[in-house]
């Protein structure tokens, strides 16, 4: 009971903590953060009231409860209507025509003293004496609608915006005289030639399918773009550029070992794309899983084989791709993360090396600006495992990949919401014989070459390391052959002349100089974390 206790009281702080947040985030203009840290305020109030908290000395009940659910409903909607106000201004393009209300002959539409001022078009539209003196810092009203039937047959140049049809009506009017040799040259403008190709402003009902335009091709399906009120386009096109990958080609084929990962992947990932009806209530899938292991086992590539095999859109995510040298930005750039992953969904965000963008909270050296985004992670993460859309369509689903080599370094509150955390070993024997095989496949072999002797002897090497074994030994046939060759020599060698087949022993030069990179100290702390803290 106390502690149920304490965790209401631990709620109730991280609630007024993100309370402070969000209101100094919002008078900083943050609005981006503030509304996340709001929506995690009402979050977290409503599970207070879900789980009926009191404190008779802070008036805290299920009535007061709401009454400050309320309250901050209130305050998030102000903040968002100040944000969808700052995106009207910023999408806001000024008008490039002049305005008619200042001439050069003084206030008024014209002027008084211009000879349109007896114009029976333009008469008595503006009085001269209630138009204010023009303020250089404020925009000039918009021009009025003209109702001029007379439309010039091509834009004149800006110093003659005072001559088109200003001499309809007014046979006093003299505008710029024009030379003889003007006239000369410059013929009488004439209307326009019809063009079918021209734009309409209603459909064509003539033309075949769905045609907007007339004698237009019908409009190719483009891909939808995903677009954010009050955000810079070039953030949210480095976004795309740098993280996302729509097609990423990885299959399990082509990684070796690591069958329980990829048993549980698929029970993670796979199988609620394909049996959606299952997958509800307490069977609901997963959002979270972290893949814990030593450098070079494949954690990177079986994120990238959920994504090919699941057809998600694959954001590749670092922790140089959520910071920012700007006050508030690396929250906006996480915020502005998941919402892509919701808008490109179904999406797998695979989040790599997490302990550096996600460690322990509350340290001594934890800087400010780390701390905020850790709180805007851990609130986009709780915001992935409640959303309704994916529990009713599995098209709509976010899940979150994870993968460290320091799983001792990750706040415990990420290790919460990263529900699986599985161990990715270093390759088995039968796993480095498949790696050999399929390193080498395209490498020519010698037939003393014995795959099988070559694997016993790799126990202890890690994916990557096998990867170089092979690299290394595949390139001996080369350095033999062009060892005391001038530069001139080698370029005269043709392919044949180098594809030279690969020998035992050169693998077993190889192993001489190739050592493994993982030492059985950190093996053995990678196995005691899974003992503590493992979730297979």
């Amino acid at each position: 009971m106390s502690n149920n206790n304490n965790n209401k009281k631990e709620l109730l702080k991280e609630m007024a903590h993100h309370l402070r947040e969000a209101r100094q985030s919002a008078l900083y203009g943050n609005y981006d953060g503030s509304l996340t840290f709001y929506e995690g305020v009402m979050m977290e109030i409503e599970q207070l009231i879900q789980l009926n908290y009191e404190d008779p000395k802070l008036k805290i009940n299920k009535l007061n409860l709401i009454k400050y659910r309320k309250m901050i409903e209130a305050e998030h909607d102000q903040v968002k209507e100040y944000q969808n106000l700052l995106s009207t201004f910023k999408n806001s393009t000024p008008s490039v025509q002049p305005s008619p209300v200042y001439g050069p002959y003084g206030n008024g539409m014209y002027g008084m003293g211009h000879p349109m001022s007896n114009n029976m078009f333009y008469n008595g539209l503006n009085d001269p004496y209630e138009t204010p003196e023009r303020d250089p810092d404020v925009w000039p009203p918009p021009p009025p609608i003209n109702k001029n039937p007379y439309r010039p047959s091509a834009a004149q140049p800006f110093q003659n915006q005072y001559n088109y049809g200003m001499n309809n009506g007014n046979k006093n009017y003299k505008g710029r005289q024009v030379s003889g040799s003007e006239r000369a040259v410059k013929p009488a403008a004439k209307p326009p030639a019809p063009n079918n190709k021209r734009r309409s402003a209603m459909p064509n009902p003539s033309g075949p399918g769905n045609q907007l335009f007339q004698g237009d091709p019908i409009p190719a399906i483009q891909e939808k773009k995903f677009e954010a009120a009050g955000v810079n386009k070039d953030l949210i096109e480095a976004l795309e550029r740098d993280i996302v990958q729509r097609n990423p080609n990885v299959k399990w084929d082509d990684i070796a070992g690591c069958e329980d990962a990829k048993k549980l992947l698929k029970e993670a990932v796979v199988l609620p794309m394909i049996m959606p009806e299952y997958f509800r209530g307490i069977r609901r899938p997963y959002r979270g899983v972290l893949m814990v292991g030593p450098p070079g086992t494949g954690k990177t590539m079986l994120a990238k084989a959920v994504a090919t095999e699941c057809k998600t859109t694959f954001f590749n995510v670092c922790s140089s791709s959520l910071t920012s040298k700007y006050h508030g930005e690396s929250e906006k750039l996480v915020r502005l993360l998941f919402e892509m992953a919701h808008f490109y969904a179904p999406s797998t965000v695979f989040i790599d090396e997490i302990d550096s963008v996600c460690s322990k909270r509350g340290t001594s050296n934890e800087h400010e600006a780390s701390r905020r985004v850790k709180s805007e992670i851990l609130v986009q993460m709780e915001g992935v495992s409640t959303t309704q859309n994916a529990d009713s369509d599995p098209s709509k689903m976010v899940i979150v990949l994870g993968a460290t080599n320091f799983p001792w370094d990750i706040d415990e509150a990420l290790r919460r919401r990263l529900e699986k955390r599985i161990y990715i070993p270093l390759p088995d024997y039968d796993g480095r014989l498949a790696l050999l095989k399929i390193n080498l496949r395209e490498v020519t072999l010698d037939e003393d070459v014995n795959l099988e002797d070559i694997a016993s002897k790799l126990d202890g090497y890690s994916g990557a390391d096998i990867t170089t074994v092979c690299r290394d030994a595949a390139m001996m046939g080369m350095r033999r052959k062009i060892d005391g060759l001038k530069i001139e020599d080698i370029q005269a060698l043709s392919k044949e002349e180098l594809n030279i087949p690969a020998k035992n022993i050169d693998f077993s030069e190889v192993l001489k100089r190739v050592n493994p990179s993982v030492s059985k100290a950190d093996l053995e702390k990678y196995e005691k974390w899974m003992q503590d803290f493992g979730s297979t």
